[in-house]
């Protein structure tokens, strides 16, 4: 089976996906030239799209497209969706007008597409940006929303030579090998896909970051609209309250759990609101945030082998938050939790390239116990090398071989009378893997 964002259990789809990824040496590699010169021989599909709403960011832009989505679909619209990585399936990447690609779809366009690369050197993500956007400008839809890879000025999705609206939800440190090492570098990468004329809605951020990102959306003559500012969100008396010049709205609360759902479904409201290219009514936007999934956020696993292993009244959670401001984010969301009442166990494994030690710094007297684990087949942190980093922030921590392992050892050592919490977080790749065996599957 193909590995590192190439996966199918249909031999001719994986074996098109292997293809794919032998055409770079690189899994990344930044630069827009060699996926325009693909496009370029395939007739420049980017250039036929539907009313584009591309969306960057480090955490939160996959929820915001997934709000976006689910509102312009209760609006009426059909929707062509673009994002990645995939937790089981390729074809999670690519959403034709509300539906998953299938595979005998799949393996038509990439057949074409690499055939029309002629085996010129393209990074997998490049080749398949190409492949999804020559789908949307073959099949009809009203809109096309675009959640950007990696970074922004440089990632493949920023190919696209305008948008009806642009966003850039919260920022964090990520990828700093590719992105810059300070959080002023990143915020410019992911402004770099503001668009002249095109309005750039942007998430609250600390005034030297937003000074950052107008350094790079004002040249380029993108009109900012910043919360805060043009825009704002927030919950009062049990409702989510939107503000904006326009008019005050009060919007559905997301059916996605966690308080940082809010900033994310205000975003996507306030795309949508400031975008004039396709009608929005109030209406679609109050039902859309209770709408809206998106797998391995928060999501509580109902039923499956590994909740089996759990006593009853336990409650497991899979999250593929796997940088420092997304452990904040869980921790907030568990904060409620009282470990000494209720046992809450942290089931982690991270990549090689993740700064595991400042993920486990968030979580320091806040869970019972961690437990380490591999991600199958790929380069992740040793699972003993991730027990020592978090007993080095004073947590209690173990190893186990696999997810199911350590999800036994919790379950075997539980306290009846107290069942436990239990969260599996780390990374996408591993909460992939969790799906794939204890479902249910994402579609």
């Amino acid at each position: 089976m193909a590995t590192e964002g190439a996966r199918s259990d249909n031999p001719a789809l994986d074996a098109l996906l292997v293809e794919a990824k032998a055409l770079h040496p690189n899994l990344i590699d930044l630069t827009l030239g060699r996926l325009e010169r693909l496009l370029g021989k395939l007739g420049n599909p980017h250039h036929h799209l539907p009313p584009v709403f591309h969306v960057s960011g480090t955490n939160g832009k996959g929820s915001t497209a997934a709000f976006l989505r689910a509102c312009l679909e209760a609006a009426g619209h059909r929707v062509h969706v673009f994002t990645s990585p995939h937790l089981v399936r390729f074809n999670e990447r690519i959403r034709l007008a509300g539906r998953l690609i299938t595979d005998a779809e799949l393996i038509e366009l990439l057949t074409d597409v690499i055939s029309v690369n002629n085996e010129e050197q393209i990074t997998f993500f490049e080749l398949t940006t190409a492949a999804a956007f020559t789908a949307f400008s073959r099949m009809p839809a009203d809109a096309c929303v675009i959640e950007v890879g990696l970074g922004g000025t440089w990632d493949a999705t920023n190919v696209v030579p305008t948008a009806a609206v642009c966003g850039i939800a919260q920022l964090g440190l990520d990828h700093q090998q590719f992105l810059g090492h300070s959080i002023l570098d990143i915020a410019r990468e992911k402004a770099g896909i503001a668009k002249k004329g095109v309005p750039l809605v942007t998430s609250r951020y600390p005034q030297t970051v937003a000074a950052a990102i107008g350094e790079v959306a004002g040249p380029k003559g993108a009109r900012i609209i910043a919360r805060g500012i043009d825009w704002d969100v927030g919950i009062y008396q049990d409702q989510l309250h939107y503000r904006d010049s326009k008019s005050k709205l009060t919007l559905g609360m997301p059916r996605l759990p966690g308080a940082h759902q809010i900033d994310n479904v205000g975003l996507a409201a306030a795309m949508l609101r400031h975008q004039t290219a396709l009608a929005v009514p109030d209406a679609a936007l109050r039902a859309g945030p209770g709408w809206a999934e998106w797998p391995a956020r928060l999501q509580r696993l109902e039923s499956g082998p590994f909740v089996q292993h759990l006593p009853q009244g336990s409650e497991l959670w899979l999250d593929g938050g796997h940088n420092p401001s997304a452990a904040r984010v869980i921790v907030d969301a568990f904060r409620a939790q009282d470990i000494a009442a209720t046992p809450f166990h942290l089931v982690l494994g991270m990549l090689q390239s993740k700064d595991a030690a400042a993920f486990l710094k968030a979580f320091a007297g806040r869970v019972t116990a961690v437990h380490t684990v591999p991600i199958p087949e790929h380069d992740c942190v040793p699972p003993e090398t991730l027990a020592k980093f978090a007993s080095d922030v004073g947590l209690t921590a173990t190893h186990a071989v696999s997810v199911d392992e350590a999800l036994r050892r919790i379950g075997h050592a539980a306290d009846r009378k107290a069942p436990p919490v239990v969260l599996i977080a780390g990374s996408l790749y591993l909460a992939g893997d969790v799906l794939r065996i204890n479902g249910p599957l994402p579609g």
